[in-house]
């Protein structure tokens, strides 16, 4: 695919889990890639998965992509990198994802050298760089203070190229790491091989979503071959093309500042790059920069327990109850409260067909004759969760109200029970920049001949 001395990184898809072709994969391999790097997690599901460490994706699915992924990679004689693993990247999520790795290599009757990698990083060693001022702000909105850390039950860090690196220096044939930025989990060979930071770390931002940088965009598999001073991306699917439009899209993806991207240990200047159609499927990329930053520091993300979920999913179509629902709910929180009063509770209602994804800032009238209602309820305990939301889900289906025309039930359940119990709540605690002495310091790195 490249020039003499590039280095080519097959992405499968941008999610571990998510799918992708396996025509795609099968091209994509013929393209001699040196390695096969993959997200696996984000922040982007919220909290829950963090605080839990339950899989963001099923075993099913992890086990059946990491399955073809080994398999390709073993034949090829080339190692499979897997980051943020099980969504969050914890430990118990990370310990998952290796069993299934031991699991795969024994069912397939191979070896393999198996590296992992920690993220989980210790409270105290978060409360000690709380106490010498060494944590900042990032998107929390409020300092890290030791009473949240406290209330922290899950605290992990993104982890940069460096303790992918050290793996593959120790011979990995399969890396699993925790929690780790995106872009480095894809740029972390290429660097290793001595490839330009920049342009790595740019195409792994590119990359970690598989072909949304392509059209028509899917997850599916995604090439990039980094030469000396720049990079060509090129679908794995025949039916995918690569369009400066789509690249440059992507390459905006997630960006406060379409010219600046920080990261552990450096800052990245895009205001130079160009976006070059080499042909109908590849686009060629170039003019990224790349500056140390004068300290380290990696971003932490932190989950704490905020209580207990329960829900009641209901659909309502008359015009009358539609048109009086704003007052009715208003008045079923009021009853509530004060009926489970001096408890503690947060109500929340979510009115699918108005409002009930933008809400305050929707800009459009509603046009739907029927409504979708979810009741949201919060509390310290599960039962008192539950029974607060029955509370207000039995008292709306027989409320009475000026104009009903309907007497025999104002809502309609599509699930028996009504009411449903999705247990612990989580809520971010940390979400701050903490200084480090040494990229690999929070991060180790431990092997396993399989």
């Amino acid at each position: 695919m490249g020039e003499a001395g590039s280095i080519t990184v097959l992405t499968p898809t941008g999610t571990l889990g998510y799918g992708f072709g396996a025509e795609a994969l099968s091209r994509g391999m013929t393209l001699g890639p040196a390695v096969i790097a993959v997200d696996a997690g984000s922040t982007d599901p919220g909290p829950s998965y963090l605080g839990s460490s339950k899989p963001l994706v099923s075993d099913y699915s992890i086990r059946r992509e990491l399955r073809d992924l080994i398999s390709a990679g073993h034949k090829a004689g080339i190692p499979v990198i897997v980051g943020s693993a099980g969504g969050a990247g914890t430990g118990a999520q990370v310990d998952r994802t290796t069993a299934l790795v031991r699991s795969i290599a024994a069912e397939l009757g191979i070896h393999l050298r198996l590296a992992w990698i920690y993220a989980d990083i210790p409270i105290e060693r978060a409360k000690a760089a709380v106490a010498k001022g060494e944590v900042l702000d990032f998107e929390a909105g409020e300092p890290l203070t030791e009473t949240i850390l406290d209330q922290t039950c899950s605290l992990v860090a993104q982890m940069g190229h460096e303790p992918i690196c050290a793996a593959l220096e120790g011979g990995a044939d399969v890396i699993i790491a925790g929690r780790a930025c995106d872009d480095s989990v894809i740029a972390s060979f290429p660097i290793w091989r001595g490839a330009d930071p920049a342009l790595a770390i740019h195409m792994g931002k590119i990359l970690e979503c598989g072909a949304f940088s392509a059209e028509p965009f899917a997850m599916d598999v995604m090439l990039g071959t980094i030469g000396t001073d720049h990079f060509i991306l090129e679908p794995g699917s025949i039916d995918r093309r690569a369009s400066v439009k789509s690249v440059a899209a992507h390459s905006l993806y997630e960006r406060e500042n379409p010219f600046f991207q920080g990261g552990p240990g450096h800052a990245m200047d895009l205001s130079d790059c160009r976006f070059e159609q080499l042909n109908e499927r590849q686009v060629k990329v170039t003019g990224a920069r790349i500056s140390e930053t004068e300290d380290y520091y990696i971003k932490l993300e932190g989950a704490r327990l905020a209580g207990y979920r329960s829900i009641c999913i209901a659909g309502l179509r008359c015009p009358t109850l539609s048109g009086a629902i704003d007052g009715l709910l208003a008045e079923a929180k009021a009853k509530a409260i004060a009926y489970f009063a001096p408890e503690e509770v947060a109500i929340n209602f979510h009115l699918y067909g108005r409002n009930g994804v933008m809400k305050e800032l929707e800009t459009e009238s509603p046009s739907g004759h029927e409504l979708g209602l979810v009741i949201d309820v919060v509390a310290d305990r599960q039962d008192l969760a539950h029974a607060v939301c029955h509370q207000i889900s039995g008292g709306l289906l027989h409320w009475h109200y000026p104009g009903i025309v309907n007497p025999s039930g104002n809502l309609a359940f599509p699930y028996s029970p009504s009411d449903l119990d999705l247990g612990p709540h989580y809520e971010f605690s940390a979400y701050h920049l903490m200084k480090v002495t040494t990229p690999t310091e929070l991060f180790p790195v431990h092997f396993e001949d399989l």
